[in-house]
């Protein structure tokens, strides 16, 4: 890793004056726009040339599956290699990728070769992504990391709102295959990006932080037997390996709870934009125009939470922030069943997102606080397979129950649901104002 520029006791300069910190900014702001086009421009593609739903939802189908199965190996990858080199590695990879697809596009439609592309770029995107999150502390270290990462979900929140956009604009304008080319040049600024980006040492990471994160690094080192001095143990067995970060989340009095609680809450929530759609086509008969004016304010909640997370928890302490976020969550969802209201399902939706989004910031800072750096990327791993294992059955759960029963019944129960989670939450270490300072137990 490379090293961090000045002596470690010379303060850290607030985020807006941070080079480093503005330059990564940037360039993933970029790169999740252009990834943007690329949700849009795909479908539209095998649309064009195949007139198959079918197709699409098998493409879908087969990416997604390659993306799951890259994420239980991300993390030992992210732990193993120099974390802003194996980014670096995955947006040229994925430049490659994207790009051979408008260039196979004109000698003629090549639907085969996104099968090919698709499956790969997914799965080297759940590398990317996994390491990108054990970056950040590296980038920023500890002590500002939840308001690097509310400013890192506000503007992504932001770029995948206009991204769709401008992609419809140049599909339209210059068909699918050149927004996909979009896509391919945002990963090569990515790249360029990164360059240029100077993270910390894992040891200065750390220390710039509270002393809570040296006190799990030395508990989860001893529990490893490895030794405090040692911030990479040797190889384990491949499986030892794999588990690493699942032991890590078991241990942490914190992050168990955390993992568990949130595992239901995403089993109660991922299909709720589904219900809403629903909701809003089929209950209140608007139009597809009033469907993205609803989703675009709603997106605008998402910001908001990004931006007020790290003053937030500063003033409130990391329990009652988390807490009260779901709370919130949860009654916004409830009452978004009971209105009939566009504005006010609009504006509901926004506090439904907001709550989500604090909450997801504060879990995932959390996690990059308290998980010693050589860990970190399998945590991260770990942490997600088990997170969004109910996700699935969830949202088909919840949208079959919106058709069966009504989305009034379904929002209410929902939702009702996520305030017994926030509830739950009280009688678990979570409740603590400063858990980053909890160390993980060491049997």
């Amino acid at each position: 890793m490379a090293e961090a520029s000045g002596a470690e006791d010379v303060p850290s300069p607030p985020l807006w004056r941070d080079r480093n910190f503005g330059v990564f900014w940037v360039s993933q702001t970029l790169s999740v726009a252009g990834d943007s086009f690329a949700y849009i421009a795909v479908p539209l593609l095998v649309l064009h040339v195949t007139g198959s739903v079918a197709q699409m939802g098998l493409l879908t189908g087969v990416a997604g599956a390659a993306s799951v199965c890259a994420g239980i190996f991300a993390g030992v990858l992210a732990d193993r290699f120099d974390r802003r080199t194996l980014m670096i590695c995955c947006d040229l990879v994925r430049l490659v990728l994207y790009g051979l697809i408008p260039l196979a596009w004109t000698f003629g439609p090549q639907v085969w070769l996104l099968y090919v592309v698709l499956p790969v770029g997914e799965a080297v995107g759940m590398v990317f992504q996994v390491t990108y999150v054990t970056a950040v502390r590296n980038l920023v270290g500890v002590d500002r990391v939840t308001e690097a990462n509310g400013r890192l979900y506000a503007t992504a929140a932001a770029a995948g709102l206009g991204g769709p956009l401008l992609a419809g604009v140049v599909s339209g304008q210059f068909g699918p295959a050149a927004a996909i080319a979009v896509n391919a040049v945002s990963f090569a600024l990515s790249a360029v990006g990164l360059f240029f980006v100077r993270f910390r040492t894992a040891e200065a990471a750390d220390v710039t932080g509270v002393t809570g994160v040296t006190e799990a690094a030395e508990a989860a080192e001893a529990a490893e037997g490895t030794g405090v001095t040692e911030p990479a143990p040797a190889r384990q067995r491949p499986w030892r390996e794999l588990s690493a970060g699942a032991r890590f989340l078991w241990r942490h009095p914190v992050l168990r709870s955390l993992t568990i609680l949130l595992s239901f809450f995403v089993f109660f929530t991922l299909g709720m934009t589904d219900v809403l759609i629903y909701h809003l086509k089929h209950d209140l008969g608007r139009s597809d125009g009033t469907v993205g004016t609803v989703l675009a304010i709603a997106a605008a909640g998402t910001i908001a939470g990004s931006l007020l997370v790290a003053p937030v928890r500063r003033r409130l302490g990391f329990g009652a922030t988390w807490i009260g976020a779901i709370a919130v969550s949860g009654v916004a969802m409830a009452c978004v069943g009971l209105s009939g209201r566009v504005p006010v399902i609009a504006a509901l939706m926004a506090v439904y997102l907001g709550g989500v989004s604090v909450a997801g910031i504060c879990s995932m800072s959390l996690r990059q606080q308290v998980t010693p750096d050589h860990l970190l990327g399998r945590v991260t791993s770990a942490f997600w397979t088990i997170h969004f294992s109910l996700g699935p059955v969830g949202a088909a759960v919840l949208t079959w129950g919106a058709g069966e029963y009504g989305v009034t019944v379904t929002c209410l129960v929902a939702g009702i649901a996520c305030l017994l989670i926030a509830v739950t939450a009280l009688l678990t270490p979570i409740r603590r104002s400063g858990p980053e300072h909890t160390a993980p137990a060491t049997s």
